[in-house]
């Protein structure tokens, strides 16, 4: 097909769209380097875009197949296609030599063979050459032959004996004749020289030596050696040994030593390149004569070439979250075969990627699920291809594969919810956080945009209190906060992302208002800034530690801002009065006497704990009264406030004087309570251990008044708790101070002992405790210790270890020690029943508090599983013809994990079939092409499946499918042509041979019939001459064959199998009828039976010798049955006439005489060279007369023979005479000039100078008269002459100086020199 012709519409036959065709960038791809095909986008049209040469693309190789693949983008997608490339007829047959020489000897049989070179066409099947014709002759025919490659080539058949003296040489023309519509031909010239049958061509010992060598076998290895013999001797029975008819490739390859026939090689053979060479190797003899055998040379693959992978196109980046996406469409090669070329892909384990198979030896890269850039944003995947010869072979290629972002993850705040805390009193636009958020995706999908989101508190006015930077998310307070009015309040902040659609998240903020000390305490009783002072009454006869009165405050800040403490700054007697710093009251410090006066001022001040400090002081007016009795001072009267009863103040005092009572009230009853509690405590214990609480003691007073006035008792309490574990001892020293002026103390040492409880639990070393172990491990290997500490001591400290919350499968599997925590195995592992266990671990002490721990036991796998096959569907018979037909599916699946889980399935490699891979371990076991029942009719496919662990298990299963036959055969004759010798004068109904034709079917369809078809000869009756079996194609002759009535006739014979349709062949049928003595010699010449006699005249002077006449005779058959021989029977004069056997020439043998007759009678006989001999006899009638002025008897009228005066005999004979007189003239000539020559260069050679650039050397003697007596040393001078050839002269011989010195040392001696 020309550039630019159309092969299809991809538009059409993938049913996509013409649109599509060009968004998704459709393109075609191959392997090859060239690209033999393009595609019109804008018509979807399929165009060859070089011209197509199938010898060029596949040689020889049928059908010739292109593999293409048409591959779209977005998404990534290939379809597999293939484009035959059928033959046409255009190339000749050619004969690679012109002209042939054969030289047959004269005495070779009849149907004897003789091969001769075939000529070459480069197309194919019924293009290439299908016959060979030869010029029309009487000697030979032309067979068609088929050689194990399928080459055909001719053999010359001998159907007529050779005469070499009648037909010395013959030139045919041998045509070859190919298959086409219309037909080419080729043709040759065979020059054939019949040489006497004296000599013997030579015979190889094999006619087809097999040979087989492995690939890149070194130069110059040894092939074969050939051997031929020739029963000839002397230079005759001498061999020489060539190549035949070698082809270019086999030239620069192979060659032979014409001597020895060792064939070698010339360079080293590669089975990629050519697998396997036949060539023809000739034997020739010194006559001229050769043999020939054939030599099959098969090339044995050995793994040299790693496999190839060719990248046809990458998709990256892809976009995530898209499961089962095509990322990349390759291809992988191996230029080796069988197991060499036979390779496995993968990559790595770990990814989330899978190769599948999408054509013969194209894979495509496709996510396994759905990727997540955010995960993972680059895959380095490296595909490994490894073949299956030894050694393995290994090509890795690495491909990066960048995933591409969708907005898939919303903003995702750092923390759920943030607290952020503000000092009350705040400057505004005070930066008092910020709220971050992150975002997985990239680019615009990231970018954060941070938003306050709307509140649900109508009080909160949030846009009055908090603004948000949008783009980094920082708060800010835009007015001061005071704690007191709004401690804390919370509100939504949002955050999008910029992806379409966009997503967003929020997070919750609580703004916690910090308490600055901002307010001073605030005196809630006694009332201060009264229109008169608050006076308290003091009986005279009170107790020292009389309450006379309480000072209550209040802070609205809180924390340590509001703890107030209440101090005495100023009394008129500053001894009589004491203030407790901690709840403001007022009490007596001693008894009241007679000199104290009977009115007190008192300044006291109340300040809070903040920083700074803020303090309010208060004036406390005391009377003293002897009795509450007596009157007291009138208070004046002050005008109320009328709205003084809803006094915020008065609530205040309400509630301080009721919390005042409640605490009271409380107190004594928890000291009542106590008393009443340690009593009875002390009644059943005895004093003899420690209570529970506090420590009994004699306490110091530390009140600062001075001596005790009494003995108290104190107690020791526990204000932490104690640990053993930390400190198992305390001393303490107990120190007593009295009041006196210095004062006095005196110390005591307590010692404490703490006792141990169970109150810490068992501590493992670790968490989680991670091991691994083989399945299939011994029983009683320990796997893992487990350990775990107590701090406590004694019984409380000894551990034991157990199984916790355990399945029977775990204890059946494993056991712990009880006291050493170490696990061992207590049954086998099976890493295909559990991979993995999980063993919750309890530690218990003695006082039984207990710790947990988990062990996780990972079992490992090894290859022990071998792979399994299942079949699911089966089918045993196939129809031939029909492609692509689907005979089982099966699943494959190995237990084992990693590469002892990996499989390998395949076929044996030169079937037709295939394993097509489907779904999770599915593979299609189907027909690569139509199937030909006649080529195979069963197949016994071993489906093999080998895992890649180590060792690899191998599991083979074995399918038999039966191919039914269909007619799809015609009969095919055993020869294209068949050639019959039939022996003239049969018997009727004599069977002249049979006509065999094989049908590659079976049944029916192979069932052959055989007939005669209608010749197209008119003048040949078929009819009457030959009739066929139908049933066995035997021929029979109807009646007897004359020879020279019917030399040859050819028919067609049919053959008709009983398909249905019926398909039929012919062959031609060539009968030779043979033929047989049945005719006597006739005498042309003289004519016999005439009414007159022939006379003829001899003159009486004729000398010996002289010819008389010549009896001309003919026969009508053929061959020696046709040579006539001629013999004198009788004569008047016996001694005076003879005959010459092979001519019929009557000639004198003698002078004749006076006395001789002067007529005489010659009775001659003549008879052919038959079995038996057929004869005829002639009369002669010779007139002697004495000169031809004489009258004679006048001749009868014979009609002559035109072709009399052109005998071939006699012409042969004159070119004989001829040849051997110039042959023999030329030789003495030849002779006498080379004598001269040599003659006139002697005499040249004799003034001969030496020239400047001597020849120095030693020579030997040559003559066979045996070694010189001493070395010498000749000069040579060069002659140039007019001849090709040059001469040298030896001059006088120069005696090397260092040979007499040599040979005084050797006693004589004289060594040469060389």
């Amino acid at each position: 097909m020309e550039r630019g012709s159309f092969v299809a519409n991809l538009g059409k036959d993938l049913g996509v769209e013409l649109a599509e065709i060009s968004t998704r960038r459709a393109r075609i791809i191959s392997r090859e380097n060239r690209q033999h095909l393009q595609l019109n986008i804008q018509s979807g049209d399929l165009l060859i875009s070089e011209k197509l040469d199938k010898e060029e693309l596949c040689g020889s190789t049928e059908p010739c197949v292109l593999n293409f693949q048409v591959l779209m983008e977005n998404p990534l997608e290939v379809f597999q296609a293939e484009l035959k490339v059928k033959d046409i007829n255009d190339h000749s047959p050619v004969f690679t030599e012109k002209e042939m020489m054969l030289r047959i000897p004269e005495n070779s049989a009849l149907g004897t063979t003789f091969p001769l070179n075939n000529a070459l066409d480069s197309d194919v099947e019924i293009n290439n050459i299908q016959s060979y014709q030869v010029s029309s002759n009487s000697h030979f025919l032309v067979v068609t032959r088929n050689r194990s490659d399928g080459r055909k080539y001719p053999e010359l058949v001998l159907e007529k004996e050779l005469d070499r003296e009648e037909e010395p040489e013959l030139r045919l023309t041998l045509i070859a004749l190919d298959g086409g519509s219309p037909p080419r031909s080729g043709i040759a010239r065979v020059l054939i020289e019949v040489v006497d049958n004296k000599d013997n061509a030579p015979e190889f010992q094999q006619t087809i030596y097999q040979v087989q060598i492995p690939e890149n076998r070194r130069q110059e290895s040894l092939v074969v050696t050939v051997s031929a013999n020739d029963l000839d001797s002397g230079d005759y029975g001498k061999i020489l040994y060539a190549l035949s008819q070698p082809s270019e490739d086999i030239s620069k390859t192979l060659e032979v030593n014409p001597v020895t026939g060792k064939v070698r090689l010339r360079k080293e053979v590669d089975f990629e390149t050519i697998p396997s060479y036949e060539v023809d190797i000739k034997a020739t003899d010194s006559g001229g004569l050769s043999g020939k055998c054939t030599l099959h040379l098969q090339v044995v693959d050995v793994n040299d070439n790693p496999p190839e992978v060719m990248l046809s196109a990458l998709n990256s980046p892809v976009p995530e979250n898209s499961p089962d996406e095509v990322d990349a469409v390759f291809s992988v090669g191996d230029a080796d075969s069988g197991n060499n070329g036979k390779v496995i892909s993968s990559i790595q384990e770990d990814l989330p990627f899978l190769l599948k198979p999408s054509g013969k030896n194209f894979y495509t890269l496709i996510t396994k699920r759905a990727l997540d850039r955010e995960e993972k944003e680059q895959y380095n995947i490296t595909i490994t291809v490894s073949d299956l010869g030894t050694p393995r072979l290994t090509t890795q290629h690495t491909i990066t594969v960048q995933v591409s972002d969708i907005n898939d993850n919303a903003p995702a705040f750092t923390q759920s919810s943030y607290t952020l805390f503000v000092q009350e009193n705040n400057s505004p636009a005070l930066h008092i956080g910020t709220i971050s958020a992150t975002d997985s995706d990239s680019g615009s999908n990231a970018h954060i945009t941070y938003s306050l989101l709307p509140t649900h508190d109508p009080q909160l006015d949030l846009s009055l209190l908090i603004s948000i930077n949008a783009d980094n998310g920082q708060l800010f307070a835009l007015r001061a906060l005071d704690y007191e009015a709004l401690q804390s309040f919370e509100f939504l902040v949002g955050a999008t992302d910029q992806g379409s659609p966009a997503l967003s998240s929020q997070a919750l903020v609580r703004v916690q208002v910090l308490d600055a000390n901002d307010n001073a305490p605030f005196v809630l009783y006694p009332l201060q800034n009264a229109s008169a002072p608050f006076t308290e009454l003091l009986p005279r006869a009170a107790e020292p530690g009389y309450l006379v009165t309480k000072v209550v405050a209040v802070d609205r800040d809180s924390g340590q801002n509001a703890w107030l403490s209440f101090q005495l700054l100023k009394a008129t007697e500053p001894g009589l009065f004491s203030v407790w710093a901690h709840n403001g009251e007022v009490r007596t410090s001693r008894l009241l006497s007679e000199r104290d006066a009977p009115k007190h001022r008192l300044l006291l001040l109340v300040k809070d704990n903040g920083d700074p400090q803020r303090s309010v002081s208060v004036t406390l007016h005391v009377l003293v009264v002897d009795g509450f009795s007596q009157p007291f001072l009138s208070l004046p009267e002050v005008a109320r406030d009328s709205a003084q009863d809803e006094d915020e103040l008065t609530l205040y005092l309400v509630i301080a004087l009721a919390t005042v009572s409640s605490i009271f009230l409380l107190s004594v009853l928890l000291f009542v309570g106590m008393r009443l509690c340690r009593r009875a405590r002390a009644s059943t214990l005895g004093g003899c251990s420690v209570p529970d609480g506090h420590f009994p003691g004699h306490l110091v007073d530390v009140s600062g008044t001075g001596t005790l006035s009494q003995s108290y008792q104190y107690e020791l309490v526990l204000d932490k708790p104690l640990d053993w574990e930390e400190e198992q001892e305390f001393r303490l020293t107990l120190t007593a101070f009295d009041g006196g002026s210095p004062p006095r103390s005196g110390t005591a040492t307590v010692r404490i002992l703490v006792l141990d409880i169970n109150d810490n639990a068992p501590q493992f070393s670790q968490e989680l405790y991670q091991t691994q172990a083989p399945e299939n491990s011994p029983i009683g290997l320990p796997l893992v210790k487990v350990s775990a500490e107590d701090v406590d001591s004694g019984v409380n400290a000894e551990i034991s270890y157990s199984f916790f919350d355990a399945s029977e499968d775990i204890r059946a599997t494993f056991q712990i020690n009880p006291f050493s925590g170490e696990i061992v195995l207590k049954a086998l592992l099976d890493y295909e029943l559990v991979k993995s266990y999980k063993l919750n671990i309890q530690a218990v002490d003695g006082g039984g508090l207990s710790a947990k721990c988990t062990v996780l036991v990972h079992v490992l796998d090894i290859n022990d599983n071998s792979p399994e096959l299942t079949i699911s569907s089966l089918v045993n018979e196939v129809v031939e013809n029909s492609p692509e037909t689907v005979l089982a599916v099966f699943r494959i699946n190995d237990r084992d994990s990693g590469e002892n889980g990996k499989t390998v399935c395949y076929i044996q490699e030169n079937l037709p079939f295939l394993l097509r891979p489907s779904v999770d371990n599915f593979y299609i076991l189907m027909t690569e092409g139509a199937l030909d029942r006649e080529t195979r009719s069963q197949y016994n496919i071993t489906i093999t499946v080998t895992d890649m662990g180590t060792p690899r298990l191998t599991t083979q299963n074995t399918v038999t499918v039966q191919v039914s036959d269909v007619n799809d055969n015609a009969p095919a004759f055993t020869q294209s042509s068949y050639t019959l010798f039939v022996q003239e004068n049969n018997s009727p109904a004599l069977h002249i041979g049979t006509i065999s034709a094989t049908d590659s079917d079976s049944g029916s369809n192979a069932h052959i019939t055989y007939s005669l078809l209608p010749t197209h000869d008119p003048q040949l009756d078929l009819s009457s001459l030959i009739s066929i079996n139908a049933d066995n194609g035997q021929l029979f002759a109807l009646r007897a064959l004359d020879y020279e009535a019917l030399k040859t006739f050819e028919f067609l014979v049919g053959a008709t199998d009983q398909g249905s349709p019926a398909l039929s062949s012919q062959a031609l049928v060539r009968v030779l009828v043979l033929d047989a003595n049945d005719n006597a010699p006739f005498v042309l010449y003289p004519l016999q039976n005439a009414s007159a006699p022939f006379t003829e005249l001899l003159p009486r002077a004729a000398e010996p010798g002289y010819l008389v006449t010549k009896v001309v005779a003919v026969d009508r058959d053929s061959g020696q049955n046709a040579w006539l021989s001629f013999q004198l029977l009788k004569a008047t004069e016996p001694g005076l006439f003879s005959v010459w056997a092979h001519n019929g020439e009557v000639r004198t043998s003698r002078l004749l005489s006076e006395r001789d007759a002067p007529k005489h009678r010659l009775l001659l006989l003549v008879k052919d060279n038959g079995d038996p001999p057929r004869s005829a006899s002639v009369t002669l009638h010779v007139l002697v007369v004495d000169g031809f002025s004489q009258p004679y008897l006048p001749l009868p009228e014979v009609a002559r023979d035109p072709a009399q005066d052109e005998d071939a005999l006699t012409l042969y004979l004159v070119i004989a005479l001829a040849t051997v007189s110039s042959l023999f003239l030329l030789s003495v000539l030849l002779f006498v000039g080379v004598r001269l020559c040599r003659r006139a260069r002697t005499s040249s050679l004799r003034a001969c100078s030496v020239p400047e650039g001597h020849f120095p050397g030693h020579l030997v003697d040559v003559s066979g008269m045996g070694t010189l007596s001493q070395s010498y040393q000749y000069d040579v001078c060069l002659m140039g002459g007019s001849s090709d050839t040059n001469d040298f002269k030896f001059l006088k011989p120069i005696i090397h100086p260092d040979v007499h010195a040599h040979g005084s040392q050797s006693n004589g001696e004289e060594k040469p020199i060389f």
